[in-house]
């Protein structure tokens, strides 16, 4: 028997903001390029891999607050959601080094402007970033909300963990051209009925992240859902049917169900 492929550690950050409709909460998506190798052309939720740099961070406690208690690998996975966010949307959750306030949209648009295009074709470190800057991540401000694990006999394998956050205010967000080509604010039950349209091209565990999300009418009440959460991890077990696939889910995850069909195989 073959070997399971290792899987990456990873973040994603659903980055909430209360809607226009009344009791309908906003989460910031984008749409992977068609020629990124995994989960092309998907609307997906800001994120990507733990990298390097994101560790050489954690060792600077200078450059971060709220991360009292929290592990070096738990510290590791939020910093890496608030990078990746930052290079994927210029939305940034960070604090000044010397007040302690929140950047504000137009400071967050500055650095955005002056580094990110630098950032994403790695001429500058988002360390460099943050100490030439004066700030500090804010990593007190992710909630964790979902653990999801690639399943095993896939090629690409990833160990994602999933955050909530309040969106600063009035950092609205844009597509890096690169990565995505297309970013919007949608409500969760907007977003599930475009997968369901085929408007959307959604995976599997950001479906059932939305459905569970549209279950929220504020960014409050989803906040504080979050808080009082036990994050179950979820490594979907795929079978094949004589239908399509099958995934079975944890049912003590949390979700809309515990045994899902997936469509034909290929």
């Amino acid at each position: 028997m073959a070997e399971a492929s290792a899987s990456r550690p990873a973040s994603t950050i659903l980055l909430l903001r209360d809607g226009a409709a009344a009791k309908e909460i906003e989460v910031f998506m984008m749409v992977r390029h068609h020629q990124i190798e995994f989960n092309s052309g998907a609307l997906v939720f800001p994120g990507g891999s733990v990298d390097a740099g994101d560790q050489e961070i954690v060792k600077r406690s200078d450059l971060y607050s709220g991360g009292e208690g929290l592990s070096e690998s738990d510290r590791g996975f939020r910093i890496a959601a608030i990078r990746e966010t930052f290079e994927e949307s210029g939305i940034l959750l960070a604090r000044s080094k010397d007040s302690g306030t929140p950047v504000d949209a137009r400071r967050a648009g500055e650095i955005a402007d002056a580094h990110r295009v630098a950032l994403n074709e790695h001429k500058v470190s988002f360390l460099s970033i943050l100490a030439d800057n004066g700030l500090q991540l804010a990593l007190d401000t992710l909630l964790p909300y979902a653990h999801w694990i690639t399943p095993e006999g896939m090629p690409k394998r990833f160990d994602t963990w999933f955050f909530l956050a309040a969106a600063p205010p009035d950092q609205l967000g844009a597509h890096d051209g690169r990565e995505s080509t297309d970013s919007i604010w949608v409500s969760p039950r907007e977003a599930v009925e475009g997968g369901e349209s085929g408007r959307f091209k959604l995976p599997f565990p950001t479906t059932r992240n939305l459905i569970r999300l549209a279950k929220q009418s504020s960014v409050s009440a989803a906040l504080e859902h979050a808080r009082g959460m036990s994050v179950v991890t979820v490594m979907p077990v795929m079978t094949r049917t004589e239908t399509g696939r099958q995934l079975r889910i944890p049912r003590e995850a949390g979700y809309d169900g515990e045994v899902f069909e997936v469509g034909a195989v290929g």
